[in-house]
């Protein structure tokens, strides 16, 4: 199964094409989320509106994540320079990531997905799983642990986790700690220096949370990991305004669209799924879309039940 099978070369060349204005507007937009989170736990200091600027930081730093992921395909811009200068700046090195080698490590991904040689298998190869295991998972996220092996892997310290293999490096941790530092003396020099204490903490907890369940969302439980097919080894979800601000920011919930065709800029993602629907591109595939974040956590751990919102 190729792309070509259900679009034109035009469609897809017209689908292919970036926009400075696109990613600049898209990067730009996640830094105003980030700075009106702050602004919201500032402005009504309290217990529930700190927890809740956890919550929403952690899918703000996934949505830097997923900015990095579009900016290591260079497609986040139309030139190689502004992806990686704009990319490691903006978006990578907030979450002490590094455009050049996750990009050279997912494209590893891409490359043999559907295959026992993607490197990402350990990730969700075990779903569908129990609800005491995802239960325990979850645990983990919330207290810190998984966010602790993350710190560790990018000061080169064992173990793999949900952003770098093990064995490899981000070799731009101090790059990553001076833009950190920078954050922090922009809150200190307006008065609000403790508050920068809400990155971190999100960092550690909620952040790695999201982007289990968005790893889950994408490859957890499909029709067959072992079929090049991505209609069957990857998954899209639909998804209302909340979840796409917290678990799929940025358009990544059209995984199968990205993988069908890697070098399509995540602003036209949505058009290209709109279009492959009016093909017919996933009928017969009933596990090729999920309804929702809930019909996915369904998928992955069949012990939990949930009403299902109708499908579109």
């Amino acid at each position: 199964m190729k792309a070509g099978d259900f679009l034109s070369k035009e469609e897809i060349q017209s689908f292919k094409k970036r926009s400075d204005i696109a990613g600049a507007w898209v990067v730009f937009f996640n830094w105003v989320l980030i700075a009106a989170i702050f602004a919201g736990a500032i402005y009504w200091s309290n217990p529930l509106t700190w927890v809740v600027a956890v919550v929403l930081l952690g899918g703000r730093q996934l949505g830097l994540a997923v900015l990095m992921h579009e900016a290591g395909h260079k497609t986040l811009f139309k030139t190689d320079r502004l992806n990686i200068i704009v990319g490691q700046l903006f978006c990578a090195f907030p979450v002490l990531g590094d455009v050049n080698v996750y990009g050279a490590s997912h494209r590893i991904h891409h490359r043999f997905a559907g295959t026992d040689q993607d490197p990402d298998l350990p990730n969700y190869r075990n779903y569908p799983v129990s609800r005491a295991s995802f239960g325990r998972k979850i645990k983990r996220d919330l207290t810190g642990q998984t966010g602790v092996l993350l710190v560790r892997s990018v000061f080169g310290g064992s173990g793999r986790n949900l952003m770098l293999r093990e064995g490899e490096a981000s070799h731009s941790e101090r790059k990553g700690l001076l833009v950190n530092l920078f954050l922090f003396i922009v809150l200190w020099t307006s008065g609000f220096g403790v508050y920068y204490l809400l990155w971190p903490i999100a960092y550690l907890t909620t952040y790695p949370l999201v982007a289990r369940i968005r790893q889950v969302a994408e490859h957890g439980n499909v029709a067959d990991l072992y079929d090049p097919d991505p209609r069957k080894n990857t998954r899209t979800t639909h998804a209302n305004p909340l979840e796409r601000l917290i678990f799929c920011p940025n358009q990544v919930n059209y995984h199968i669209e990205h993988h069908l065709l890697a070098s399509v800029p995540a602003h036209q993602l949505k058009s290209l799924h709109r279009l492959l629907l009016k093909r017919g591109f996933y009928e017969g595939y009933d596990k090729a879309i999920a309804t929702s974040y809930l019909d996915v956590i369904r998928r992955a751990v069949p012990e939990f039940s949930f009403r299902q919102p109708a499908a579109r």
